[in-house]
């Protein structure tokens, strides 16, 4: 119980960091990026993303803190995959610069 609040913290403390834009060491694959690389992409609407998606997650683990079903914990992860597959796409459409 104790650890889905705990990595709820830690969700949304990553996500005000990435959003207040002090923390693109924190996104996986940017952080490693070469400047050329780098130059592609729109770093604001990535931080954007990312910490949406985050924020998104961390209630979520929240409300599973109290849920020993294993449905819930199905529903949970199936929700998860559909949220970051979103935010993936977007990663790489919405957030590369024309």
């Amino acid at each position: 119980m104790t650890t889905q609040i705990v990595l709820a913290v830690i969700l949304i403390v990553m996500a005000i960091v990435i959003l207040a834009g002090k923390g693109d060491w924190l996104i996986a694959g940017y952080n490693t990026a070469s400047k050329e690389e780098k130059a592609t992409v729109n770093v604001k609407r990535l931080r954007l993303i990312v910490g949406l998606l985050l924020l998104v997650i961390a209630p979520l683990l929240f409300m599973l803190r109290d849920h020993t079903d294993k449905s819930i914990g199905l529903i949970f992860a199936g929700i998860v995959i559909v949220i970051t597959t979103v935010a993936v796409i977007l990663a790489n459409t919405w957030a590369k610069k024309k």
